[in-house]
């Protein structure tokens, strides 16, 4: 599933991808280059999949699972272009207040049941039901009603013109309403064990926390699937993950900057047997703030910590440079990008101006400023084997020591991090990413109607002016006019430090060779996964549930 928001772990599969670096043509024995069905993928993943209804989930690993099980009425393309997944065709109204879409013929769900019109109309009710707590609400709150005139036609009908409306429907992926019609899907066993779904693979196996095993779907409308399983196995940290990648255990990983840009090259089997690849994403790294919790509601209190923070040292000692340091949440380079905001710059004397105006001083003598008493402490949280966001936290300490704040650093396992710390708000900073979608709409993160419960906007910022701009983008469908309130929603929230922006990096996947079909494009090298093959000569594993 092509998806809008996400909070950013690993998904290799569906990262944006550039021409910065294509591998070189396998070097292996003749084989006849042929499509042939069996064999495994093994990929891996630092964090286990949390929830497999993609509307519930908000986390890049369960949906790298999810989006394999269940699909969007359109996709984007190698290009980045929308197109008809579940949907043949589609027509927006001419007062782009509506849109039908034709759906294909014949399709079916594994369970065999005809995949209609019906299911359409059911998830549209499901995630605008008042009950379904879903960070992708606010993408669907417009349409005012739909109509199933036929079993193949599913026309929606929205309040006003919905500039984001078409790419919102190639990330609400549609459930199966003889299935879900009757279970609360906020706690059903469904979540995990899935009985009917229309992608590429169903689920086969899931051990928690050590892997999940996906087996081709037999009735996938865009057949065969060639590759008959995939498994990704939870491995936590990146340094096992890459001696399990040397061992010739995994097929697929993505890799660190040092693994990158030093030890694979040193390891003549890897060299031999993977292709590398390197391109900038639509991801970045941040810092960001709880703005309900003391010192984070001061922004003179942000400002400094964004000046007391080095990018430049943070992006080469965490990234080996392989990455750019951004001041707007837009991929680098792309047209919606502010370019009038640059980076602050590290400067500590002016953070420690800030910190004083704000009331703390050094009053002791001890290092730390105080205020009232209290030392300027806080915690910041990052997710448990990213060792980029570990070794970025480590900086920002040093750092930030040296103009008196004092913080801690605590690491946690993904799939608590996200239940425990950031849906119930328990967090003082963290350290994240997020993965965008080609659409520039961001409304689900920034927009202050987006704090509640499994919303994105868990930060809690709230600005009038960027709520308008949102707004206003979201209405139009002039391009240099919906640029323009993203230019004010980038400058408004530059000024205000909800979040200090790091980087964007480079992905850095390695896959196996004897893997084809790979066609690195501006969508990524996993638009087509579902048509990657093996040939028969050079196939690894033997498994026993494969396609007909």
């Amino acid at each position: 599933m092509p998806y809008r928001l996400l909070y950013c772990l690993i998904a290799l599969f569906f990262h944006g991808c550039s021409a910065a670096e294509q591998p070189a043509p396998a070097k292996e024995l003749p084989v006849a280059d042929i499509a042939a069905v069996g064999d495994r993928l093994v990929d891996a993943s630092i964090g286990d999949a949390s929830n497999l209804i993609p509307m519930i989930a908000g986390d890049a690993s369960s949906h790298a699972i999810a989006s394999q099980l269940y699909l969007s009425l359109l996709k984007y393309d190698s290009e980045l272009n929308l197109t008809g997944q579940l949907a043949s065709s589609w027509r927006v109204g001419k007062d782009n207040k509506s849109i039908t879409f034709h759906l294909r013929k014949g399709l079916t769900w594994s369970d065999g049941k005809p995949f209609t019109s019906a299911d359409c109309a059911f998830t549209l009710k499901l995630i605008q039901d008042k009950n379904t707590q879903s960070a992708y609400k606010s993408d669907y709150a417009l349409v005012d009603h739909f109509e199933t005139p036929d079993k193949l036609t599913f026309i929606v009908r929205y309040l006003e013109p919905f500039s984001p409306a078409l790419a919102s429907w190639s990330s609400l992926a549609i459930l199966p309403e003889h299935i879900f019609s009757h279970e609360d899907i906020m706690h059903t066993p469904l979540s995990r064990h899935p009985k009917a779904t229309i992608g590429p693979y169903q689920l086969a196996d899931w051990q928690s926390q050590q892997s999940i095993l996906l087996k081709a779907n037999p009735h996938y409308y865009d057949g065969p699937v060639w590759i008959s399983e995939r498994l990704t196995r939870i491995i936590p940290d990146r340094a096992t993950q890459f001696l399990e990648l040397s061992a010739g255990r995994i097929d697929s990983v993505g890799l660190t900057p040092i693994q990158y840009q030093r030890l694979f090259m040193k390891r003549a089997s890897l060299k031999k047997n993977y292709n590398r690849y390197k391109y900038l994403d639509f991801v970045y790294t941040y810092l960001g703030f709880n703005l309900k919790r003391k010192p984070f509601d001061d922004l003179r209190v942000r400002e400094a910590i964004a000046y007391a923070i080095d990018r430049k040292e943070i992006l080469a000692g965490v990234q080996l440079g392989l990455g750019e340091t951004i001041a707007s949440p837009y991929k680098p380079g792309t047209y919606w990008v502010n370019k009038a905001l640059k980076p602050r710059a590290y400067h500590a004397k002016k953070a420690q101006a800030l910190l004083a105006k704000a009331g703390w001083i050094d009053t002791n003598g001890d290092g730390i400023v105080d205020k009232n008493g209290k030392p300027l402490s806080f915690t910041i949280l990052t997710n448990n084997g990213n060792k980029q966001r570990a070794d970025a936290a480590t900086i920002m300490q040093q750092r930030l020591k040296k103009v008196g704040i004092d913080v801690n650093i605590r690491l946690v396992e993904w799939s608590a991090f996200i239940e425990n710390f950031i849906n119930k708000r328990q967090f003082d900073a963290v350290i994240l990413g997020w993965s965008l979608s080609p659409d520039p709409d961001q409304y689900s993160i920034w927009h202050s109607s987006q704090t509640g419960p499994r919303q994105f906007n868990f930060l809690s910022y709230h600005n009038d002016k960027v709520d308008h701009a949102l707004d206003a983008a979201r209405r139009t469908f002039d391009r240099t006019k919906r640029k323009a309130y993203y230019d004010l929603m980038q400058a408004e929230i530059y000024h205000d430090l909800p979040m200090v922006f790091l980087f964007a990096p480079y992905s850095l996947p390695v896959m196996n060779k004897r893997i084809h079909g790979i066609k690195p494009a501006p969508a990524g090298i996993g638009y087509n996964s579902e048509k990657w093959y093996v040939p028969k000569a050079l196939q690894h594993y033997h498994v026993t549930s494969i396609n007909p």
